[in-house]
This record gives C-alpha cells, structure tokens and sequence, in this order.
C-alpha cells in the first residue's frame, strides 16, 4: 500500500489533481481544503500523505482503484477517523472536508453539531452521529498548527546553498510595473487564501458561492497582499 507519493502537480480540478511521478501521472482525489491549499502550486513538487481504496459500482463487477490526498500524515488520520462515523464513506467523508481539519475537530469537541451541519453533505442527523461518536477522539487534532504556506514559485531568487549563485529567474530585471506588482502577489500563502474563504462564509455566501469568488479572485490576475485587499477585489468583479 502506497502511503506517500512525491511528484510534480500538473493539474488541479473540482476534487481531483494529477501528480507526475516519473512517466506516470496519477489522479489524487483531495477535499476542498486541500485543494485551496495546493491550487496555485501548479508546476511545484509536491507530497501527497495517501491513502488508497476501491470504488465499486452497484453490481460490483467493477472496481477502481482510488488514492486520496492529503498535506499532512495528521490530516489523512483525521480523515481515517472521521469515516468511521456510521454511514459516512469516504466520498462523503472527503466531500464533507471543506475547512480546516482543526476547525472540525474543535466543533466536534465542543460538541457544535449546528455548525457541523454547514460542512458539505452533512445534515442535522448526521451531525448529531458524529458528535456522538467523535468527541472524545478529536483532542489530538484540536491541537494542529496552522497549515505552512506554500512554497516559492520555481522563479524566486534564492541562494545555492550559501555559495553565493542565484537560482533561475535571479537575473530577471523588475524594472516595469508588472514585474513589480507580481513581486507583491501573496495568494501563493496557503494561510491567507484560507483567509480569504473564511471571510467570504462569514458574509453569508455558502461554501460553492465562496470557492467560486475565491476561485475567480486566484484567476484574475490581480495583486493582493491582505484579506482586505481581496475582498475589495473580489466585489469589485462584475458578476
């Protein structure tokens, strides 16, 4: 059983990435969380703390072999946990995994099954199964640190191990204004997009109007160094 995989993100989609390790891409289904995190690390390196099982069809003629994805050995354990809740599977458990895994686990502790009940497919009944068979389990995960930012875009100016020569993309000049607003982008902060989205749901908007506004804001093109400053832009769109 494969429990981590190291490769090359080429592509990110609705619940889904693909990993390049070697000649072979492979899909790794992530949860929502995860994806915000990762979304913009397209072209990096990047490890996955999997976990694999079989999908079958009704008729169970079929199976596909599935890999799940997750930043932390810490967060894959959480998942493990979670989808031993009654009638919550792993498509449901991944889909349910909208925020961050401490955000669950203290809501879980503190026995909030109202604030439970807004993680995707989750409803009244089954948050009340899930306080109930989780919060004497989730202490560990209350005490998570806050997710690491992203790491430098592969052009970032970097010493070679203290011998004093720069990294690709050092002889680039910054002498325009767009080389220079690049220079100031921050969403690349894994913190801050998360942020971002936090601040959006606290506006009311649900969690797929959220993950569209921040998903346009990621795409525009535009510079944001604060929350503030991404909010502005986000409801200065048109549409």
């Amino acid at each position: 059983m494969i429990t981590k995989m190291t490769g090359l993100l080429t592509r990110v989609l609705d619940d889904e990435v693909r990993l390049q390790v070697g000649p072979f891409e492979y899909q790794v289904m992530v949860s929502e969380a995860v994806r915000r995190q990762i979304q913009l690390r397209v072209g990096t390196e990047i490890t996955f703390h999997v976990s694999e099982y079989f999908e079958g069809n009704s008729s169970g003629s079929r199976f596909v072999p599935r890999r799940i994805g997750f930043n932390t050995e810490a967060e894959l354990d959480f998942f493990d946990l979670f989808c031993t809740v009654e009638k919550i599977g792993v498509k449901k458990a991944l889909k349910a995994m909208a925020r961050p895994v401490k955000e669950i686990a203290d809501a879980i502790s503190r026995q909030d099954a109202r604030w439970l009940s807004t993680l995707p497919g989750i409803g009244a009944t089954t948050a009340e199964q899930i306080v109930t068979t989780l919060k004497r389990k989730v202490t560990p995960f209350i005490m998570l640190s806050t997710p690491p930012a992203t790491e430098p875009a592969p052009d970032a100016v970097v010493d070679d191990k203290g011998t004093g020569k720069k990294s690709k993309g050092a002889n680039k000049k910054v002498d325009s204004e767009p080389a220079a607003a690049e220079a100031l982008v921050t969403p690349a902060d894994g913190r801050l997009i998360e942020d971002v989205y936090e601040a959006l749901m606290g506006l009311g908007l649900n969690p797929v109007e959220a993950r569209t506004k921040l998903d346009s804001l990621l795409t525009c093109g535009k510079p944001f160094r604060s929350m503030q400053e991404a909010i502005t832009l986000i409801f200065a769109q048109k549409g």
